[in-house]
């Protein structure tokens, strides 16, 4: 049996690795910069760096292998795809990965990870069906039923950001108009904002103002109402247990009292009291998922 279980969390501005002993106690971990624009050779040079190091922890001792990624790959072609680190995307980053480091590994959506660790460690672990969301840069996600993740024949499970709420709405950049992720993904307000205010200022500030005027307070109003609508659609279609909050916006702590309202207004039930939680585990979720996810006995 394998002793140890290495993740690395790829991102856009960090990768991070994480050594876990088998009761997913934290041995070693490391982050440097992503550093994507000196191109994919130069990343995959970056994840063997941080690969070595935490072999070098564990003396060389056989272990598994999880890398978290943005985007996903491809059922029919195996090529990365909607990775916002661009320099990967048409590339076949799991084979690339297993040659530069030369031992097997798992790869799985980074939002897929999040939900994971979170259901084995985090907000979620007392629960059976366990919904992750992700609201950051973009809106991801995934759910864990009784400890296994749900990926779909398609792989598209938990892929909530691209479900569309207003055909008529902004336009995406996966084709389609009106997604989630136009709406309440970090990016998706910013450019609501800047619409419509014409200033350009980050998500995690305009949601942290101590006070707003009139056409902040409608921007803000509509930012609740389309996270009403989101969640309230997941809830609809899988009644899960309970939903997880992870990314840069989850640390809003109005989401979780009038952003709770306004999802438990358009539940199609009385009385709804699907729990809507904050993460437990920080940034530190998605490598954590990714080393468990590595031990391959998950999905």
């Amino acid at each position: 049996m394998n002793k140890f279980n290495i993740g690395i969390d790829l991102g856009g501005t960090k990768i991070e690795s994480v050594v876990l002993d088998l009761n997913s106690k934290i041995l070693f971990r490391q982050r440097i910069l992503t550093e994507s624009n000196k191109g994919a050779d130069h990343v995959l040079n970056r994840i063997q760096d941080l690969y070595l190091q935490a072999l070098k922890s564990i003396q060389d001792e056989e272990h598994t292998l999880g890398i978290g990624t943005p985007g996903s790959l491809s059922k029919s072609t195996g090529l990365l795809r909607n990775s916002t680190i661009a320099c990967q995307n048409g590339l076949p980053l799991h084979s690339l990965i297993e040659e530069k480091l030369n031992h097997s590994c798992t790869i799985e959506n980074d939002a897929n990870c999040f939900a994971l660790a979170e259901s084995y460690l985090g907000a979620g672990k007392n629960y059976s069906l366990v919904f992750g969301v992700i609201m950051g840069t973009g809106c991801g996600g995934g759910f864990i039923h009784n400890g296994k993740l749900r990926t779909g024949p398609q792989r598209l499970a938990g892929e909530w950001g691209h479900s569309v709420i207003n055909p008529n709405g902004p336009e995406c950049f996966c084709g389609k108009r009106g997604c989630v992720s136009t709406y309440i993904s970090g990016t998706g307000l910013e450019e609501m904002i800047y619409n419509n205010l014409n200033v350009k200022i980050s998500a995690e500030y305009f949601l942290n103002k101590p006070t707003y005027n009139n056409n902040e307070k409608i921007i803000l109003h509509k930012f609740y109402e389309y996270y009403g609508l989101s969640l309230a659609n997941i809830i609809n279609t899988i009644d899960p247990d309970v939903i997880i909050l992870g990314g840069g916006l989850s640390n809003h702590q109005n989401l979780y009292t009038k952003g709770l309202e306004m999802v438990y207004k358009n539940i199609f039930c009385e009385n709804p009291d699907t729990p809507i939680l904050k993460n437990i585990l920080g940034d530190s979720s998605g490598v954590i998922g990714a080393a468990i996810i590595g031990k391959n006995d998950i999905s």
